[in-house]
């Protein structure tokens, strides 16, 4: 997939999505619609359970819409098929999940590297890229580690140095700070942000910390499955 610099890195327009419950079903998004440009982060605000995790989801090709379109680079999600997105998932996003969901068995640098393998990245610049992107998040002491040698927070740093580790143009994330401490928050929102400004990262960044929202291009708050200016 070719960057095109005169089209927005992700549009999304008049997205629901509902799901059953119980004798009837639960509206969860509701005409939602947003922009991310490349080199711009835009973070996504609301209460819990208002439906954040289920817009990114959407936004990646994770669930499909009910209604409404979402686009990356120009190219309809829709119209990708799954081996599209899956490709699309691999070489242009990057995606933090809420939950870390590292591979119990594998270390901290095993599990970042995992991204690398796919793209069949040569050995040596593997290890190298592993290794920059571990500190960049400040767990590179613990790259040999497994899942259950790391704290809640540290798991987190590994899955945000996963994401990262590939280079992607588009990085989604779901809350990646909610399990780190203050100082280490604003560590990790100020590298984002720096990736944004300096690479031309595209963020969308689902948060209710402060530290991180304060450093977004865009605020908005999702409520009542529509997305409102919070600015």
């Amino acid at each position: 997939m070719v960057p095109d610099p005169s089209t927005p890195l992700l549009v999304a327009r008049g997205l629901a999505k509902s799901f059953p419950s119980g004798d009837g079903v639960i509206d969860v998004l509701r005409d939602a619609s947003l922009t991310v440009e490349a080199g711009s982060m835009v973070a996504v605000t609301g209460r819990s359970g208002s439906g954040k995790s289920t817009l990114l989801a959407t936004l990646m090709g994770l669930l499909l819409p009910d209604a409404g379109e979402v686009a990356i680079d120009g190219a309809a999600l829709a119209g990708l098929g799954e081996h599209g997105l899956a490709r699309l998932r691999r070489e242009v996003v990057g995606y933090v999940p809420q939950a870390p969901s590292l591979v119990g068995v594998l270390s901290a640098a095993e599990n970042v590297e995992v991204p690398l393998r796919l793209l069949r990245t040569a050995p040596r610049e593997r290890d190298e890229r592993v290794m920059v992107a571990l500190e960049a998040v400040g767990v590179a002491a613990r790259s040999d580690h497994r899942p259950d040698e790391l704290s809640g927070g540290e798991q987190q740093r590994v899955a945000v140095a996963r994401a990262l580790v590939g280079r992607p143009r588009l990085l989604v994330a779901d809350e990646p700070t909610a399990q780190l401490d203050h100082d280490t928050a604003t560590r990790l929102a100020r590298l984002l942000h720096g990736l944004v400004r300096s690479d031309g990262l595209g963020v969308v960044i689902a948060t209710n910390d402060p530290a991180v929202a304060a450093l977004a291009d865009v605020v908005l708050e999702l409520r009542d499955g529509t997305l409102h200016s919070a600015g």
